[in-house]
């Protein structure tokens, strides 16, 4: 996507498998066809702060797992599945290794205090949710996919996913009506 122009699956397609064929300003159209929906994808479903890193980690897994694929289905869900994959990973990596948070990361805006407004109150309580909830909400109501693209991308059915947005919703409305001092334990 390259500002709120939205790329179709049949040229995003196209741009992937000229970029297996070698060709080079097809690889660089693929990338600028995605980079954006991924990146949001990734700072929804990871770490906003990491998340440039992981479109880079995936674009590195999906170049070199260009050539086997065959267009069976869009080239931007192939990439999603993959992202998410990449997501899968890092939050399984973050998860062995101790989080740690300098003065730097509160001084640069990178820990927000829950008071900093709505926004960011939406965004740590979708960051929350369950993971496959998150998925599918992100995917749905964030990037626009229909629930048929995103089951695709989850690699589940359809109706998976409407169960999983619509206990997401639930849950960010109900998250939404405990007040912010509660001092909610664990997670959605």
């Amino acid at each position: 996507m390259a500002g709120s122009e939205r790329y179709a699956d049949e040229d995003i397609t196209d741009a992937a498998l000229r970029a297996a064929a070698g060709e080079r300003d097809a690889a660089e159209r693929f990338v600028a066809a995605t980079q954006a929906q991924l990146f949001r994808l990734l700072s929804h479903l990871a770490d906003r702060r990491v998340a440039a890193d992981l479109v880079q980690e995936t674009y590195l897994r999906a170049f070199a797992a260009l050539p086997g694929y065959a267009g069976r289905s869009p080239a931007r869900m192939w990439l999603l599945a993959i992202a998410r994959r990449v997501a899968a990973d890092h939050l399984r990596t973050r998860a062995r290794r101790p989080a740690t948070v300098g003065a730097d990361d509160v001084l640069d805006g990178g820990v927000a205090a829950p008071d900093h407004g709505r926004l960011v109150v939406l965004h740590r309580l979708v960051s929350e949710l369950d993971s496959e909830r998150r998925e599918a909400f992100v995917l749905t109501q964030v990037l626009g996919l229909s629930y048929a693209e995103a089951a695709e991308v989850c690699d589940c059915a359809v109706g998976t996913i409407r169960s999983r947005v619509f206990r997401a919703r639930r849950d960010l409305v109900d998250a939404l009506r405990t007040p912010l001092t509660s001092g909610r334990a664990g997670r959605m």
